[in-house]
């Protein structure tokens, strides 16, 4: 399957399950990340507000601010590019640029920083490829942390045989 065929079967998937099932979902997968020793020592941590159909992060972005961790969240700022702000709770986030919650926080660029990502994805592969929702933001900024140990997470019924690459495409280092 091409990448596009790709992300509607995983569309389609999505949709056989309500928003409490992929929430019930969620809560092992959440649990699993909170419990990973490098979310543990980690002091900076950029993460995702997630949607509606994603792996639910809400209560984790919270957690780990009530923790004392440098909290990360992107925004996008154009058809093209997101940047990273930092979020200290609910009150630093907003609709943004595809009516997504976003923050709102002052702006972060020291990706050195940066001790784990938590990236979100259509889906991934066993060689720990990860398939996007095809804009690229995310393969665009992951190779600006070069320090950072990245997560993909993703509901089971999101990991795929194969996913076909592109020399952009940016791996995770491990899929919970």
């Amino acid at each position: 399957m091409n990448k596009k065929d790709l992300r509607a079967f995983i569309r389609m998937q999505k949709g056989m399950f309500s928003v409490e099932q992929l929430q019930n979902m969620s809560d092992d997968i959440i649990r699993r990340l909170m419990a990973h020793p490098r979310i543990k020592n980690a002091n900076a941590i950029l993460m995702y507000y997630s949607l509606d159909d994603e792996v639910n992060t809400h209560a984790a972005v919270d957690q780990l601010v009530s923790l004392g961790k440098r909290v990360l969240l992107p925004a996008v700022i154009s058809d093209t590019e997101m940047e990273l702000r930092c979020y200290e709770g609910p009150k630093d986030l907003e609709g943004g640029f595809f009516h997504i919650m976003e923050p709102v926080g002052r702006r972060f660029d020291d990706y050195d920083q940066i001790d784990v990502a938590v990236v979100p994805g259509m889906g991934f592969d066993g060689r720990m490829n990860r398939l996007g929702r095809g804009r690229g933001y995310y393969d665009r900024m992951l190779p600006k942390l070069t320090r950072a140990y990245k997560i993909g997470i993703c509901f089971d019924f999101q990991k795929m045989p194969g996913i076909p690459t592109e020399e952009n495409d940016v791996k995770v280092d491990e899929v919970l």
